[in-house]
C-alpha cells in the first residue's frame, strides 16, 4: 500500500498539501530540461516553431484567412493554439505521473493524490508565459484585446479543471496499461485537428459543427479567442458553459473514484 490517506478527503487532501505541491510542481519545471544545454528554454522553443511552421504552410502557403474575424491568421491561430498547448502537455505529462514518480508513490507517507497536480502546474508556468507572448504579439500587431481579457483567468481554470478530471482516470489505469500515454498522444494529435484552432468553424457544415461542439476544448479554445479576439463575455453563451461543467463534473467523478480505488494498488505494479 503506497499510503494511508485514503481515509481523507480527496479535495481536503489536495488542499492541505498546496505549498507542497506548489514546490514539487516548481522542481519538476527545473529538472524536466536539467540535462540539456539550453535548459527550459527547448519548453519555450518547440511551441515557438511549432507556430511559426503552421502559419507558415496554412497561412502563406495555402493562404487560410479566418472569415468570423478580420484578423490575421497568425493572431488568430495564436488566440486557439495556446490554450491547447497547454491541454496537449500537461495531459501528456501528467498520465505518466505516477510512473515517473514511483519512488514516492512507494512511500507509505506520501500523498499521491497530488502527482497530477503537480504535473499540471508545471505545464502551468509554460502556459502563462505564452498568454503574455501573446499579449505583447497582438500588442505589436495594433489589436490590443480589451477588457474581456480579463477572462483568461476563468477559461485558464476551465482548462486545468478538465486536464485533472481526465489526468485522474488515464494517471490511475496507466500502471496497469503501459500503453495509454500512447493512446493520448494519439487523441491530442486527432483532436487539434477535430477543434477549431487552425481552421474557421464557418467554414464547416452546421451538422457538423453540432457535433464537434460535444469536445470540452471547443468551449475552451473559443474562450480564448473571446478574450483575445472577440470581446464576448461568458455569459454570452452561457449554455456552452453549463454544458461543459457538468461534462468536468462528470469526468471529475469517474475519475478521483478510478483513483481511490485504484490507489491502494500502485505501489504493487511499479
Amino acid at each position: 500500500m503506497a499510503d494511508n490517506s485514503k481515509k481523507v478527503p480527496f479535495v481536503k487532501e489536495i488542499w492541505n498539501s498546496r505549498k507542497l505541491i506548489l514546490q514539487l510542481a516548481k522542481n519538476d519545471f527545473k529538472t524536466k530540461y536539467a540535462g540539456s544545454y539550453f535548459g527550459i528554454i527547448w519548453a519555450f522553443i518547440q511551441p515557438i516553431i511549432t507556430i511559426m511552421i503552421y502559419v507558415f504552410v496554412f497561412g502563406m502557403g495555402l493562404k487560410m484567412t479566418p472569415k468570423s474575424t478580420e484578423y490575421p491568421f497568425l493572431l488568430y491561430l495564436i488566440a486557439g493554439i495556446v490554450p491547447w498547448f497547454f491541454f496537449a502537455d500537461a495531459w501528456i505529462n501528467s498520465t505518466n505521473c505516477l510512473i515517473e514518480y514511483s519512488y514516492l508513490v512507494k512511500k507509505m507517507v506520501f500523498k499521491i493524490s497530488i502527482l497530477p497536480i503537480v504535473k499540471v502546474i508545471s505545464s502551468l508556468f509554460v502556459h502563462l508565459f505564452f498568454i503574455l507572448l501573446g499579449f505583447v504579439i497582438f500588442m505589436i500587431a495594433g489589436r490590443t484585446p480589451g477588457i474581456a481579457m480579463i477572462q483568461v483567468f476563468y477559461y485558464m481554470f476551465c482548462e486545468i479543471c478538465l486536464v485533472l478530471a481526465l489526468t485522474y482516470f488515464t494517471a490511475s489505469v496507466t500502471p496497469f496499461f503501459r500503453d495509454m500515454a500512447q493512446i493520448i498522444n494519439i487523441t491530442t494529435q486527432l483532436g487539434m485537428w477535430l477543434t477549431p484552432i487552425m481552421w474557421d468553424e464557418s467554414i464547416m457544415p452546421a451538422w457538423v459543427m453540432s457535433i464537434l461542439k460535444f469536445n470540452p476544448m471547443y468551449y475552451i479554445v473559443n474562450g480564448y479567442r473571446d478574450c483575445f479576439i472577440y470581446g464576448r463575455w461568458i455569459p454570452q453563451h452561457w449554455h456552452m458553459t453549463i454544458y461543459f461543467w457538468i461534462v468536468v463534473i462528470i469526468l471529475a467523478i469517474i475519475g478521483s473514484r478510478t483513483f481511490n480505488k485504484m490507489r491502494v494498488h500502485f505501489a504493487d505494479v511499479l
